[in-house]
Protein backbone atom coordinates (compact mmCIF):
# COMPACT_ATOMS: atom_id res chain seq x y z
CA UNK A 1 0.00 0.00 0.00
CA UNK A 2 1.81 3.34 -1.17
CA UNK A 3 1.98 6.17 1.31
CA UNK A 4 1.30 9.65 0.70
CA UNK A 5 3.91 11.01 -1.27
CA UNK A 6 4.83 15.43 0.16
CA UNK A 7 2.37 16.98 -2.34
CA UNK A 8 -0.38 14.94 -0.78
CA UNK A 9 0.39 15.51 2.89
CA UNK A 10 0.25 19.13 2.49
CA UNK A 11 -3.39 18.85 0.83
CA UNK A 12 -4.30 16.56 3.21
CA UNK A 13 -3.55 18.37 6.27
CA UNK A 14 -5.01 16.93 9.41
CA UNK A 15 -7.66 13.76 8.66
CA UNK A 16 -9.38 11.17 10.33
CA UNK A 17 -9.15 7.48 8.59
CA UNK A 18 -10.94 4.20 9.23
CA UNK A 19 -9.63 1.04 8.98
CA UNK A 20 -12.09 -1.87 7.60
CA UNK A 21 -12.23 -5.31 7.45
CA UNK A 22 -12.70 -6.53 3.97
CA UNK A 23 -13.80 -9.93 5.12
CA UNK A 24 -17.01 -8.46 6.15
CA UNK A 25 -16.87 -4.78 5.49
CA UNK A 26 -16.94 -3.64 9.09
CA UNK A 27 -15.12 -1.17 10.12
CA UNK A 28 -12.82 -1.63 13.54
CA UNK A 29 -10.60 0.98 14.25
CA UNK A 30 -11.17 5.36 13.90
CA UNK A 31 -8.33 7.29 14.01
CA UNK A 32 -7.26 10.50 13.28
CA UNK A 33 -3.89 12.23 12.23
CA UNK A 34 -1.54 14.16 9.79
CA UNK A 35 1.23 13.07 7.23
CA UNK A 36 1.22 9.29 6.99
CA UNK A 37 -0.20 8.18 10.39
CA UNK A 38 -3.09 6.43 8.74
CA UNK A 39 -0.58 4.05 7.99
CA UNK A 40 1.30 3.69 10.46
CA UNK A 41 -0.75 0.68 12.33
CA UNK A 42 0.45 -1.75 10.01
CA UNK A 43 3.73 -1.88 11.46
CA UNK A 44 2.65 -1.70 15.42
CA UNK A 45 3.95 -4.61 16.72
CA UNK A 46 2.01 -3.93 20.11
CA UNK A 47 -0.59 -6.63 21.31
CA UNK A 48 -3.61 -4.52 21.16
CA UNK A 49 -6.82 -5.26 19.83
CA UNK A 50 -6.27 -3.14 16.96
CA UNK A 51 -2.96 -5.11 15.73
CA UNK A 52 -4.20 -8.33 16.35
CA UNK A 53 -7.11 -7.90 14.15
CA UNK A 54 -4.79 -7.02 11.72
CA UNK A 55 -2.72 -9.66 12.00
CA UNK A 56 -5.82 -11.98 11.64
CA UNK A 57 -6.45 -9.97 8.32
CA UNK A 58 -3.24 -10.55 6.79
CA UNK A 59 -3.28 -13.86 8.05
CA UNK A 60 -6.49 -14.97 6.03
CA UNK A 61 -4.85 -13.40 2.86
CA UNK A 62 -6.51 -10.36 2.85
CA UNK A 63 -5.22 -6.45 3.31
CA UNK A 64 -6.92 -4.04 5.94
CA UNK A 65 -8.81 -1.05 4.14
CA UNK A 66 -7.90 2.44 5.16
CA UNK A 67 -10.20 5.11 4.10
CA UNK A 68 -10.09 8.40 4.68
CA UNK A 69 -13.28 9.79 6.44
CA UNK A 70 -12.54 13.68 6.29
CA UNK A 71 -9.19 15.67 5.32
CA UNK A 72 -8.19 19.11 4.78
CA UNK A 73 -9.23 19.51 8.49
CA UNK A 74 -7.23 21.96 11.57
CA UNK A 75 -6.76 19.91 14.58
CA UNK A 76 -9.64 20.40 17.07
CA UNK A 77 -12.20 20.11 13.47
CA UNK A 78 -10.63 16.47 13.01
CA UNK A 79 -11.16 15.85 17.66
CA UNK A 80 -15.05 16.61 16.34
CA UNK A 81 -15.29 14.21 13.39
CA UNK A 82 -13.40 11.60 14.71
CA UNK A 83 -15.17 11.72 18.14
CA UNK A 84 -18.52 11.64 15.81
CA UNK A 85 -17.31 8.81 13.90
CA UNK A 86 -16.47 6.24 16.75
CA UNK A 87 -19.90 7.33 17.80
CA UNK A 88 -22.07 6.57 15.12
CA UNK A 89 -19.71 3.49 14.45
CA UNK A 90 -20.29 2.09 17.97
CA UNK A 91 -17.42 2.40 20.34
CA UNK A 92 -18.28 -1.62 20.92
CA UNK A 93 -17.70 -2.45 17.33
CA UNK A 94 -14.06 -0.86 17.07
CA UNK A 95 -10.73 -1.93 18.41
CA UNK A 96 -9.89 1.92 20.06
CA UNK A 97 -8.78 1.64 23.63
CA UNK A 98 -10.30 4.80 24.08
CA UNK A 99 -13.71 6.18 22.97
CA UNK A 100 -11.66 9.11 21.28
CA UNK A 101 -9.88 12.28 23.14
CA UNK A 102 -12.94 15.06 23.69
CA UNK A 103 -15.25 12.42 23.00
CA UNK A 104 -17.98 14.05 25.92
CA UNK A 105 -17.50 17.50 24.19
CA UNK A 106 -17.96 16.58 20.78
CA UNK A 107 -19.80 13.34 20.69
CA UNK A 108 -22.83 11.71 20.53
CA UNK A 109 -25.51 13.15 23.02
CA UNK A 110 -29.21 12.97 23.81
CA UNK A 111 -31.32 15.70 23.86
CA UNK A 112 -31.61 16.33 27.56
CA UNK A 113 -28.03 16.55 27.46
CA UNK A 114 -28.01 19.28 24.93
CA UNK A 115 -30.58 20.95 26.72
CA UNK A 116 -28.77 21.03 29.80
CA UNK A 117 -25.39 22.29 28.26
CA UNK A 118 -26.89 25.26 26.84
CA UNK A 119 -29.52 26.21 29.23
CA UNK A 120 -29.57 24.32 32.52
CA UNK A 121 -31.39 26.18 35.26
CA UNK A 122 -29.22 26.80 38.50
CA UNK A 123 -30.08 25.59 41.74
CA UNK A 124 -28.93 26.99 44.97
CA UNK A 125 -30.98 25.63 47.52
CA UNK A 126 -31.04 21.81 48.42
CA UNK A 127 -33.75 20.39 50.60
CA UNK A 128 -32.06 16.80 50.67
CA UNK A 129 -29.27 15.98 51.96
CA UNK A 130 -26.68 14.85 49.24
CA UNK A 131 -22.57 15.11 48.10
CA UNK A 132 -21.79 16.29 45.00
CA UNK A 133 -19.03 15.11 42.78
CA UNK A 134 -17.30 16.70 39.83
CA UNK A 135 -16.79 13.73 37.67
CA UNK A 136 -15.24 15.78 34.94
CA UNK A 137 -11.96 13.41 34.49
CA UNK A 138 -13.44 10.60 35.64
CA UNK A 139 -16.26 10.50 33.23
CA UNK A 140 -14.50 12.62 30.38
CA UNK A 141 -12.41 9.85 29.95
CA UNK A 142 -14.25 7.12 30.14
CA UNK A 143 -14.39 4.23 27.27
CA UNK A 144 -18.23 4.07 27.33
CA UNK A 145 -21.05 6.33 27.85
CA UNK A 146 -23.59 4.14 29.09
CA UNK A 147 -25.65 4.63 32.37
CA UNK A 148 -23.34 1.81 34.63
CA UNK A 149 -19.80 3.89 33.00
CA UNK A 150 -21.70 7.33 34.33
CA UNK A 151 -22.49 5.50 37.71
CA UNK A 152 -18.94 4.00 38.27
CA UNK A 153 -17.24 7.37 37.41
CA UNK A 154 -19.79 8.99 40.03
CA UNK A 155 -19.37 6.56 43.14
CA UNK A 156 -15.46 6.18 43.16
CA UNK A 157 -13.13 6.33 44.93
CA UNK A 158 -13.08 9.42 46.48
CA UNK A 159 -11.01 11.27 49.75
CA UNK A 160 -13.97 11.99 51.88
CA UNK A 161 -14.81 11.34 55.54
CA UNK A 162 -16.78 9.09 57.16
CA UNK A 163 -18.77 11.45 59.32
CA UNK A 164 -19.41 13.56 55.95
CA UNK A 165 -20.72 11.24 54.06
CA UNK A 166 -22.78 9.07 56.74
CA UNK A 167 -25.04 12.76 56.91
CA UNK A 168 -25.97 12.54 53.02
CA UNK A 169 -28.74 10.39 51.31
CA UNK A 170 -27.84 11.08 47.97
CA UNK A 171 -24.96 11.58 45.94
CA UNK A 172 -24.76 13.65 42.56
CA UNK A 173 -22.70 13.31 39.38
CA UNK A 174 -21.40 16.63 38.36
CA UNK A 175 -20.27 16.75 34.89
CA UNK A 176 -19.89 20.15 33.05
CA UNK A 177 -21.12 22.09 35.91
CA UNK A 178 -24.24 20.03 35.50
CA UNK A 179 -25.91 17.10 37.56
CA UNK A 180 -26.55 14.31 34.79
CA UNK A 181 -28.01 11.71 37.98
CA UNK A 182 -28.63 11.23 41.25
CA UNK A 183 -28.15 8.24 43.37
CA UNK A 184 -29.89 6.86 46.57
CA UNK A 185 -26.68 5.75 48.75
CA UNK A 186 -26.91 2.26 50.34
CA UNK A 187 -23.64 2.37 51.73
CA UNK A 188 -20.03 3.89 51.67
CA UNK A 189 -17.43 1.68 51.73
CA UNK A 190 -13.38 1.33 51.67
CA UNK A 191 -12.41 2.02 48.73
CA UNK A 192 -12.03 -0.88 45.75
CA UNK A 193 -14.40 -2.89 47.63
CA UNK A 194 -16.56 -3.42 44.65
CA UNK A 195 -16.44 -4.25 40.90
CA UNK A 196 -15.98 -1.37 38.47
CA UNK A 197 -17.17 -1.80 34.52
CA UNK A 198 -13.65 -0.45 33.24
CA UNK A 199 -11.23 -3.10 33.03
CA UNK A 200 -8.57 -0.13 32.97
CA UNK A 201 -8.83 1.08 36.41
CA UNK A 202 -5.33 1.66 38.35
CA UNK A 203 -6.66 2.73 41.42
CA UNK A 204 -4.54 1.04 44.37
CA UNK A 205 -6.10 0.55 47.78
CA UNK A 206 -5.81 3.69 50.00
CA UNK A 207 -7.71 6.05 52.89
CA UNK A 208 -10.18 6.82 49.78
CA UNK A 209 -13.91 5.64 49.42
CA UNK A 210 -16.63 4.50 47.62
CA UNK A 211 -20.53 4.55 47.62
CA UNK A 212 -22.95 1.48 45.96
CA UNK A 213 -26.26 2.32 45.38
CA UNK A 214 -29.39 3.35 42.83
CA UNK A 215 -30.85 5.89 40.88
CA UNK A 216 -32.83 7.82 42.83
CA UNK A 217 -36.93 8.12 42.65
CA UNK A 218 -38.32 10.14 39.95
CA UNK A 219 -39.16 12.88 42.71
CA UNK A 220 -35.83 13.75 43.82
CA UNK A 221 -34.70 13.31 39.86
CA UNK A 222 -37.20 16.30 39.31
CA UNK A 223 -35.87 18.48 40.94
CA UNK A 224 -32.18 18.25 40.96
CA UNK A 225 -31.15 16.33 37.57
CA UNK A 226 -30.33 18.57 34.37
CA UNK A 227 -29.77 21.69 36.96
CA UNK A 228 -26.77 23.56 37.08
CA UNK A 229 -24.63 24.00 40.00
CA UNK A 230 -21.62 25.80 38.47
CA UNK A 231 -21.96 28.82 40.27
CA UNK A 232 -21.85 27.11 44.01
CA UNK A 233 -18.04 26.27 42.77
CA UNK A 234 -15.22 28.94 43.07
CA UNK A 235 -13.39 29.77 40.10
CA UNK A 236 -9.95 27.44 39.86
CA UNK A 237 -11.67 24.89 42.79
CA UNK A 238 -9.42 21.64 42.57
CA UNK A 239 -11.49 19.90 44.80
CA UNK A 240 -14.06 17.58 43.27
CA UNK A 241 -16.42 17.16 46.38
CA UNK A 242 -19.07 19.70 47.71
CA UNK A 243 -21.48 18.83 50.61
CA UNK A 244 -24.97 20.36 50.33
CA UNK A 245 -28.42 20.56 52.02
CA UNK A 246 -29.43 21.06 55.66
CA UNK A 247 -26.78 19.09 57.44
CA UNK A 248 -24.37 21.52 55.69
CA UNK A 249 -24.98 24.92 56.53
CA UNK A 250 -23.10 27.59 54.79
Amino acid sequence: MRPFNQSEIEKLEFYVYVYTDPRNDKPFYVGKGRGNRAFDHLNDNSESLKVKRIEEIRASGHVPKIEILAFGLDGPTALKVEAAAIDLIGFKNLTNLQIGHHARKYGRRSIDTVHAELSAREIDKFDDNMILIKINRTYGDASDASAMALYDATRGTWPVKRESVDKTQYAAAVFGGVIREVYRVAAWLPAESTLYLDPNRNYEPSKRMEFVGKIADDTILEKYRWRSVAGLYKRGAANPIMYVGPAFPK
